[in-house]
């Protein structure tokens, strides 16, 4: 698994932070106050996955489903207003609840120990990956991302989305690697489908909300990993502080 590997690439929400139900939580709270009433956050997480998936060339897909939102619950409010009350009510939240996965923090650190360089590359936009990185109490406390990542690549720092692998292939360019020397942890199908299409071997690290496509996510990737305890026990397997 990480046998001639010079560069390890983590995806971030669900994948190396616990955070796809903090946003399942803010989007059941934004839905009641945009007047579309009670809503279960699974559902909305699927409505939020499908249309993301299907807006992956947009240069604005969360704006879009902003938009989207207004039409399917017939909101007074623009989507712009709907973005910006999205916002909002997210703050406090990533701030102060989204945090590492268990062990992720330990994985992080082991890796860097051994010599591994460490990227980011995800679809959440840069004002909430500075939250983490500046403001979030958990991960400052545990490994701030500014310590352990570089590059840390950001939704408006790439042209295309996931599967799109263009956000890959930006830090192979940077990092000077080779798609062979490096390893992509991925939670979600459209992640590992990116791993894929840019033709770096993908660990999918277990994301319960994931679970709708977790048959294909694990015919896709070339690592299964249960959490990070895991993927601990196979680094001290095969590597040496």
């Amino acid at each position: 698994m990480f046998d001639r590997k010079k560069a390890i690439i983590f995806d971030l929400d669900g994948t190396l932070i616990d955070s796809v139900g903090v946003w399942n939580a803010v989007d059941v709270e934004l839905v009641k106050q945009i007047g579309g009433g009670e809503r279960n956050g699974g559902d909305l997480q699927r409505q939020r996955d499908a249309l993301l998936r299907e807006r992956a060339a947009s240069s604005d897909p969360y704006g879009d489903y902003c938009a989207y939102l207004k039409e399917k619950y017939a909101s007074p409010l623009t989507a712009d207003e709907i973005h910006s009350r999205r916002y909002r009510i997210a703050r406090d939240f990533l701030e102060n609840v989204v945090d590492y996965k268990p062990r992720a923090d330990e994985f992080v650190k082991a890796l860097k120990a051994r010599g591994f360089r460490l990227a980011i590359a995800t679809a959440t936009r840069r004002g909430t990956v500075d939250i983490y990185r500046t403001v979030n109490r958990n991960m400052l406390a545990k490994a701030p991302l500014d310590e352990y990542f570089s590059p840390v690549y950001a939704r408006e720092d790439v042209r295309a989305m996931k599967p799109d692998p263009e956000v890959y292939f930006r830090i192979l360019g940077d990092l000077g690697a080779a798609p062979d020397e490096c390893l992509i942890f991925e939670d979600s199908l459209v992640g590992v489908e990116s791993a894929r299409n840019a033709g770096i071997e993908a660990a999918a690290v277990y994301d319960r909300y994931a679970d709708a496509d977790r048959a294909r996510i694990d015919a896709l990737a070339d690592y299964r990993l249960r959490d990070y305890g895991a993927a601990i026990e196979i680094l001290k397997r095969e590597t040496v502080e």
